[in-house]
């Protein structure tokens, strides 16, 4: 039996997904789409190629923490400078930038390497249930 590899630049097949987040607890919204985008649940998978699907996640600001979370889990910004340091916690993205949570809670269960940034391009994150990819037919992702 042989082991079949994805080869690099080869067509894959790329379908749309969507998902909504609504009522979704955020870790594991995040491991379904991050192997989504990776192609994981695909055949075909190989860790070194993107052979992954576009994924569309709507009503992200609708999206559930477990705990005390909300007020406590803090996200840190440094601007280089000495005490350029900024935490800021999720309600107040959630006011202001809801699909920032996803995003970064995605990312994070990403591989550290350069095809991180190339499946990040894949994933659209919307704050509503409006989303401009109906012409895409996207098919539900199941979570």
């Amino acid at each position: 039996m042989k082991t079949t590899l994805a080869k690099v630049g080869a067509e894959t097949d790329r379908n749309w997904r969507i998902v909504d987040a609504s009522e979704k607890i955020l870790g594991r919204l995040a491991v379904q789409v991050a192997n989504a985008l990776r192609g994981r649940d695909k055949p075909i998978f190989t860790p070194h190629i993107d052979a992954g699907d576009y994924v569309i996640v709507i009503n992200a600001e609708k999206v559930k923490l477990s705990g005390n979370k909300e007020e406590q889990k803090q996200y840190m910004f440094y601007s280089g400078y000495m005490g350029g340091e900024k935490y800021r916690n999720v309600a107040e993205f959630r006011a202001k930038r809801p699909e920032f949570i996803i995003m970064n809670a995605v990312k994070g269960m990403l591989p550290k390497n350069k095809l991180s940034s190339q499946l990040l391009k894949k994933l659209r994150i919307y704050a509503g249930s409006e989303h401009p990819h109906e012409a895409q037919s996207p098919q539900p992702l199941n979570i």
